[in-house]
């Protein structure tokens, strides 16, 4: 990270402040240079970041000190360019930095940290692992409660509760329950709407445990849907099979992409697969790197991707199987467990 061209990163992001100090609160910037690290924080976390940040200085300051204060310190430590979260700032508050800390060269610097969290360490892979283990488990005792004139709602609550219970801090995610024709939108929002026999059931869903995401998707019935949801079925099985057989380190986000659209394209369907294979897990449910039909990005040893091809047929109902993998040289590891059949 420190090439001579930035001498420190202000990171603000709560994605990114996660990652590099490994505690969560609402206000905070942290402060890397080569040498040293710092923790701007309001008084409600000051015994958590001196607690948990052993290796950082604190400092405590109100919201309107705030710039007076990185100033300060960037004096300190004889800081010359600093590296700033462009993606992730308003116009607003670039404005205000760029006030606060004139003199400093501004640098961007988003994809430079985007790119240290893009590969995952063991133990973040096994912090995702965990909460998708707890994903799983939450879906499993909730089965039984799927039945004819149950709620889309009702399962979607259902469904958190069981994952908090188990273990989760909090969703990953706002849970996907869709039922019948509801299927055929790739994010519907849980309604009222009430299952009905031979309606296919789409959920969408994932649990965030120790800070970092778990993402899956089934789709299934209870009874026989119409005969081409059925075939739709299979063919999304398919796609994602082959896909899931032939990722692997080396090939590009666009290459990957084409795994599964190449095969849904043969049997019929392109515009009914409208968004991307997969995207990347971690801190965030949607990370670094993408597989998409654009994506020039190369599948690196430790990537930690969803695989979710999907067919969404207007009026009629959607299929979509989502797996999270971890991207390895010769395949993937699949750290999801759960069956895929139609028929629960």
């Amino acid at each position: 990270m420190f090439d001579k061209k930035i001498d420190a990163y202000m990171i603000q992001s709560p994605a990114n402040r996660s990652y590099f100090t490994g505690i969560d609160t609402s206000f905070g910037v942290a402060l890397l240079t080569e040498s040293e690290k710092v923790f701007f924080t309001d008084f409600r976390y000051e015994n958590y970041a001196r607690k948990e940040l052993a290796d950082f200085t604190v400092v405590i300051v109100t919201y309107s000190e705030l710039y007076v204060s990185i100033d300060k310190e960037l004096k300190r430590l004889n800081v010359k360019s600093v590296g700033y979260e462009e993606n992730y700032l308003t116009v607003g508050e670039f404005k205000d930095i760029k006030a606060a800390l004139e003199g400093y060269q501004l640098k961007p610097a988003s994809d430079i940290l985007a790119q240290k969290r893009i590969i995952k360490t063991e133990a973040e892979i096994a912090k995702i692992e965990n909460s998708q283990r707890i994903a799983e488990k939450a879906l499993t005792k909730i089965l039984p409660l799927i039945k004819p004139g149950v709620t889309e709602r009702e399962v979607s609550a259902e469904l958190m509760f069981e994952m908090i219970r188990l273990g989760a801090d909090t969703l990953a995610f706002d849970n996907i329950v869709s039922f019948g024709e509801n299927s055929a939108d790739p994010h519907h929002h849980p309604s009222d709407k009430k299952l009905e026999k031979n309606d296919l059931i789409l959920i969408d869903f994932g649990a965030r445990t120790a800070g970092y995401c778990s993402d899956m998707t089934r789709t299934f019935t209870l009874g026989s849907p119409a005969d081409e949801l059925k075939a739709v079925h299979g063919i999304v099985s398919e796609a994602q099979a082959y896909a899931l057989k032939h990722i692997k380190a080396g090939m590009t986000g666009k290459e990957a992409d084409s795994l599964a659209r190449e095969y849904i394209r043969a049997n019929g369907y392109v515009k009914e697969f409208g968004h991307s294979l997969g995207h990347g897990v971690g801190i965030e449910i949607h990370e670094n790197p993408r597989l998409g039909v654009s994506s020039e990005t190369v599948l690196q040893t430790g990537m930690v991707v969803t695989v979710e091809p999907g067919i969404y047929i207007e009026g009629l109902g959607g299929v979509r199987i989502e797996d999270l993998v971890v991207v390895q040289d010769d395949g993937v590891l699949n750290l999801t467990n759960f069956n895929k059949n139609l028929y629960l």
